[in-house]
């Protein structure tokens, strides 16, 4: 995976850039020692590594504008970082950067729960938000695996998902407002605590944007009241093919459970292993959680009990308890950790029409055997949001360039039947030379000349995003 050179100027001028961001920031919030900076070297695609020129931490929205304005006039390329989590090395310093990371943005601004909104900063975790509202019957819906662990910067970044988006709705779905400083330190607030802010739509300009335009360090999050009950249930079937027709069959269907999740035997065999969720033997496997009343929950089930049946499943088993419902969300939640165990993995992020689910299945298993690579499935495929985990040996030559060319495959897929290279984890550079499956020419102009104005320098995450030749040569001026 090619990167640009580092700058030669600004490698020999590190001493006075170090010292300039120690007078802007408190002593302990510079790392420049080469040991502390290699825990900043790379994040979840840990393949690609390179330390940073230095790493800096800031508490305030003030001191992110003086850390940026700073780097903007030495000419210092800066890469935002929220927890580290990105699958698609949309954290990757290079040599001559200063990862600007927000782990220490984490205090609640405002809850107001007759506005039903809560404004944080954006270090905070995921998980953590629906922690500061859950004793009061709230809840924050956008839930990926890496909840416990991923930030809310990142979460807008890469307009992360998870397995409740079905119902609803993504990051951009569930985000109102933002502070966003540029990269000349400018601070703006777009959005707000409102449904609708007046004028252009630039909030949906920056939610999944990958810290092209900005750093966020403040956002203002939908929460909603908690359901009055949800249930899962445990859909068994003989091949991945059937169990993608029944997820095409149910969505077909009209109905709207909050989330339908799929994983098969690999993943089953490697979660219940690792989290002993209690999952049947299988070749595929679905998860479908309803919601609502007693009355609503057993109708909407009744529904998806008769599509299921039409697709001969294995079993069709109802969680009957709380702490059954617990164990099966946890073994979801636990199923890319599981994978970690059987080996060294590379996970994608295509997405597709969900009525291609069955067709995209069939092709997985096709490139599988022509690579001679094993594919473990697991996803959310109510939205169509495939996660396939290409397995290989990371210390076998040719392995990792094996399994790139494979996934590269994968991902034009996705394109081809319809849908698109990302739903959540973003571009980075795992897909950035893949823009070009996805867009033509002036689609990709039009997308630079957006970040021209937001960051005329491009400084901003550098060789992230757009085919790299076209950055280098923006940048370049």
């Amino acid at each position: 995976m090619q990167m640009p050179a580092p700058s030669a100027d600004i490698l020999a001028r590190r001493t006075r850039i170090t010292r300039r961001l120690r007078e802007v920031l408190p002593g302990d919030a510079v790392i420049d020692d080469p040991i502390e900076t290699r825990a900043y070297e790379c994040d979840g695609l840990t393949a690609y590594r390179c330390p940073p020129l230095a790493a800096v931490l800031p508490s305030t929205t003030e001191e992110v504008a003086a850390v940026l304005r700073l780097c903007h006039d030495e000419g210092v390329p800066v890469v935002p970082r929220g927890a580290g989590t990105s699958l698609a090395g949309g954290a990757l310093p290079t040599a001559d950067s200063v990862i600007l990371g927000v782990a220490r943005l984490t205090q609640v601004l405002e809850t107001d729960y007759d506005n039903r909104f809560i404004r944080v900063q954006t270090g905070r975790t995921n998980l953590s938000v629906t922690g500061a509202v859950e004793a009061d019957g709230f809840f924050y819906a956008p839930d990926p695996s890496s909840q416990l662990a991923c930030a809310i910067a990142g979460n807008i970044g890469m307009n992360s998902g998870g397995a409740h988006c079905l119902k609803y709705g993504v990051t951009t779905n569930n985000l109102l407002g933002v502070t966003l400083v540029q990269m000349d330190g400018t601070v703006l607030e777009l959005g707000g605590a409102h449904m609708d802010a007046g004028g252009y739509d630039l909030l949906g300009l920056i939610c999944g944007s990958e810290g092209q335009l900005g750093v966020v360090t403040e956002a203002t999050l939908r929460i909603l009241p908690k359901p009055e009950g949800a249930r899962p249930v445990l859909i068994g079937f003989g091949s991945n093919e059937v169990a993608g027709a029944c997820v095409s069959d149910i969505i077909k269907a009209g109905i709207l459970p909050v989330a339908i999740e799929f994983m098969d035997r690999p993943c089953i065999v490697a979660t219940e292993n690792f989290a002993h969720a209690g999952y049947p033997d299988c070749e595929a496997l679905l998860i479908v959680e309803v919601e609502g009343s007693e009355a609503e929950i057993d109708a909407q089930l009744g529904l998806i009990r008769q599509i299921a049946a039409r697709h001969d499943p294995v079993e069709f088993r109802e969680s009957q308890s709380e702490d059954e419902a617990r164990k099966i969300w946890l073994g979801r939640k636990s199923a890319f950790g599981a994978m970690g165990v059987m080996g060294d993995y590379i996970c994608l992020d295509g997405t597709i029409p969900v009525s291609e689910l069955p067709f995209v299945l069939r092709r997985i298993g096709e490139l599988s055997e022509q690579f001679g690579l094993k594919v473990a499935n697991v996803f959310h495929a109510g939205d169509g949001n495939m996660h396939p985990l290409i397995l290989f040996d990371a210390n076998k030559p040719g392995d990792l360039e094996t399994c790139e060319v494979m996934g590269a495959e994968i991902l034009k897929l996705c394109v081809e039947v319809g849908g698109c290279l990302t739903g959540e984890h973003g571009v980075g550079i795992e897909k950035r030379d893949l823009m070009n499956v996805q867009f033509a020419p002036e689609d990709l102009e039009a997308q630079m000349r957006v970040k021209d104005v937001f960051d005329p320098k491009w400084l901003l995450n550098p060789a992230k995003v757009f085919p790299l030749a076209a950055s280098e040569s923006r940048r370049a001026g």
